[in-house]
């Protein structure tokens, strides 16, 4: 005995209308959009002579400059005292400024950052300060394209691992 579904059109007339209405199904295992493991350039035009121009605001320069110095071993923070306290309510609300501590000026082919920074003891302080001034000019250079023309790092303060913890201090209030 042959099972028929019964959702099975009969006829011919029943058969074609099926045929025109039903939608084509998405396969289930296909995305819309090509999740290519690897950057490709082969939809991007290689016509080098469009016309355009680029604009880089301030604040992507003083962001990429930021987070390159904070990667820098020794480097604790970024901003003066006061910058660093309003980073700390930002980090809080999970809003933190990356551009914190940092000064941008930017030309049509060219930027200048000055950074404030503060140095974890007991790293050597010019190793520290050379080593941010080499990060934060090539990670400019690298990924906003403009030549860096100057960096000037400031060391505000050096932060010695205990002055944030005041668990052994007693309280001088009762």
């Amino acid at each position: 005995m042959a099972n028929q579904d019964q959702n099975t059109p009969t006829s011919p007339a029943e058969k074609e209308l099926a045929q025109t209405s039903a939608a084509p199904k998405p396969a289930t295992s296909a995305s819309r959009v090509d999740r290519s493991s690897s950057f490709s350039t082969s939809r991007i035009p290689a016509d080098a002579d469009a016309a355009g121009k680029t604009t880089i605001a301030d604040g992507v320069v003083a962001k990429v400059a930021g987070i390159a110095a904070r990667e820098v071993p020794g480097v604790f923070a970024l901003g003066g005292g006061g910058a660093r306290a309003f980073g700390a309510i930002r980090d809080a609300v999970n809003a933190t400024d990356l551009a914190q501590g940092v000064k941008v000026e930017v030309g049509e082919t060219q930027a200048a950052a000055d950074l404030t920074i503060v140095v974890e003891y007991p790293a050597p302080i010019q190793e520290v300060a050379g080593n941010v001034r080499a990060a934060v000019a090539g990670a400019i250079s690298r990924l906003v394209g403009l030549e860096v023309v100057e960096v000037n790092v400031e060391v505000n303060d050096v932060h010695v691992p205990g002055d944030d913890s005041n668990e052994n201090e007693e309280s001088r209030v009762s």
